[in-house]
């Protein structure tokens, strides 16, 4: 990989409740490169969100917060900087176009001013903020909607004017949070184009957060896989989906319906459901649902370590010793 745009380290976010605080984000690191695109997929309340707002410093604080780690964008820590350095580079630096346009978008003002605000924010005079909304809603086939209210767009149109919004200060790092998931299939469709066609004209990068593997497959050359909070394989989206290290990972590609086979099976499934963040079993927090679970699961957190196929996974049982 050449120099990173974004590396993380050892992340570790807490919500403080009582008697002590709860971690949410576990030791997760991982690193993206100028133009990649990465996923960061998981099953609801893996902590992919999570993950990505804590790199954004747009948590709910109090009480959610950083307590470990570091967030190294293009050489400054957001970790560890103060505010103000990284209101600066959210939007300029990197961006986020986050699950639902409906709530994300201020209802009483029009598209068009709530791009500018975003400029003008950043320092730019008004002129120049209307001149660069024009070129966004353009780039993103919306270029009459300047002046129409969220309300007067269709839900496939709101996405589109989020995404001219997180583009429009001309960020190096996009992340994109499950943005299609409030569409229907062909709006969908029309999204991840979208998306994926001004990832190469521009020559961004790209972090997914999504639960739908065919998204993955697609559009990025590396995935992260989450569970519980922590990252439990990563590895290029081929070799990943081909031969996944981690149990966790194979369950879930196997619950991808095989189109070319006649006789269509049950699908599989991953029996049980994620443990609450705040309940988190001792040992390898995926042992209660393996099928491949061993007692040393149950009393020892595997460490996320390289493998010879490449990539990274956190599993005491290699895949030549599954049943």
């Amino acid at each position: 990989m050449t120099e990173a745009l974004l590396e993380v380290d050892g992340l570790t976010t807490v919500v403080d409740q009582t008697p002590e605080p709860v971690p949410v984000v576990r030791d997760v690191s991982f690193a993206v490169a100028p133009g990649e695109a990465v996923g960061l997929v998981g099953e609801s309340g893996s902590g992919k969100s999570l993950t990505m707002l804590s790199v954004m410093g747009l948590l709910p604080t109090p009480p959610v917060r950083v307590v470990r780690g570091s967030v190294l964008f293009e050489g400054v820590d957001l970790a560890r900087a103060p505010e103000p350095a990284r209101r600066g580079l959210r939007g300029t630096g990197l961006a986020m176009i986050y699950q639902d346009p409906v709530t994300s978008l201020n209802p009483v003002m029009r598209i068009g001013d709530q791009i500018d605000e975003a400029l003008t924010a950043h320092g730019a005079t008004a002129r120049a903020a209307r001149t660069r909304t024009l070129e966004v809603l353009d780039q993103v086939g919306l270029p009459r909607a300047t002046r129409a209210f969220p309300h007067e767009l269709s839900g496939g149109q709101r996405q589109r004017a989020m995404i001219a919004m997180a583009l429009a200060g001309s960020p190096r790092l996009l992340i994109a949070d499950e943005p299609t998931t409030a569409l229907d299939v062909t709006i969908q469709q029309q999204i991840l184009a979208l998306v994926g066609r001004l990832q190469r004209e521009l020559d961004l990068a790209v972090v997914w957060i999504t639960h739908d593997l065919g998204v993955v497959a697609r559009l990025v050359r590396r995935v992260l896989v989450m569970y519980a909070g922590r990252i439990v394989e990563e590895g290029p989206t081929a070799r990943v989906f081909a031969s996944p290290e981690h149990p966790y990972t194979a369950g879930l590609l196997g619950a991808i319906p095989d189109l070319t086979d006649p006789e269509r099976p049950p699908l599989r499934q991953i029996a049980g459901a994620p443990p609450a963040l705040d309940a988190v079993p001792p040992g390898c927090p995926f042992a209660p649902r393996c099928p491949q679970a061993i007692e040393r699961c149950a009393a020892e957190d595997p460490p996320l370590t390289a493998r010879e196929a490449g990539g990274r996974a956190a599993c005491w049982v290699p895949p030549e010793r599954w049943s």
